[in-house]
């Protein structure tokens, strides 16, 4: 079985809006699947914990979220979902669906003696250890807003890495590290005297670097949710969404 990588470092810099690149070629060429693998790579996490959510195990969640990966990335797998409203996060969301349901047609042909057998499915890292394929009960529902959460804290933290590895290719790895509470919401970890000491600034110094890396922040996180948007689609209205989607309780 081929494998997805479960980590994606976030890009250096943002270049290419993959996603339009994907609906444009409709994932025929082989650039519009690479931009499609990556960007599969890179929300990895959101299929596998809204898996987990729906009340697989961890075992379990990881083999259905590597089938589903390897069936979406094989040739064709791009065209058996419509992408919607422009968005790669709602087609993902779609396409697990339709494979959470195709899985769970095919457990139901088994059991009515359709001659279908689980399909058993290498756990990444595990060697060959091998699970039985479970399917959850189709009547509960897994709202969709705990896939949009993960989705965006998904984001986050790939733009708070490329925004590290910004600053360590400037030389500047302490000063992120040191600012970073500012961007994370835990400034109550450092008090800004003592993170002016150790970057040695002054007080209004301090506040000019926080603020040019809170700007920074903004403008990568822009950056990579526009990776994940069609041409058509507004950035700033995804943004306030997620943002929306954040601040509500888990």
């Amino acid at each position: 079985m081929t494998q997805i990588s479960t980590t994606s470092p976030a890009p250096a810099a943002f270049v290419t809006t993959q996603w339009t690149q994907v609906l444009a070629a409709r994932g025929d060429s082989p650039a519009a699947q690479a931009a499609l693998g990556e960007l599969c790579a890179a929300y990895y996490a959101p299929v596998l914990a809204f898996l987990r959510r729906s009340g697989r195990d961890e075992h379990t969640a990881r083999d259905l979220t590597q089938e589903f990966f390897t069936r979406l990335l094989a040739r064709g797998g791009f065209t058996t979902v419509m992408p919607g409203r422009g968005r790669f996060r709602s087609f993902l969301l779609g396409a697990v669906k339709h494979f959470l349901a195709d899985q769970h047609d095919r457990a139901s042909a088994a059991k009515r003696g359709g001659g279908l057998t689980p399909v058993p499915l290498a756990s990444p890292g595990d060697g060959d250890t091998t699970a039985t394929l479970q399917v959850a009960d189709p009547s509960v529902t897994v709202p969709d807003a705990f896939f949009d959460r993960q989705w965006a804290l998904t984001l986050l933290e790939r733009t708070l890495a490329a925004l590290a590895a910004e600053h360590q290719a400037a030389g500047k790895a302490d000063q992120f590290e040191t600012l970073k509470p500012w961007l994370t919401g835990d400034a109550h970890a450092i008090a800004p005297a003592e993170a002016a000491r150790r970057l040695k600034l002054n007080d209004s110094a301090l506040k000019v670097a926080i603020h040019r890396l809170r700007k920074r922040f903004r403008e990568l996180v822009k950056a990579e949710i526009a990776r994940t948007l069609d041409a058509g689609a507004e950035v700033q209205t995804e943004l306030n969404y997620l943002l929306e989607v954040l601040s509500r309780s888990a």
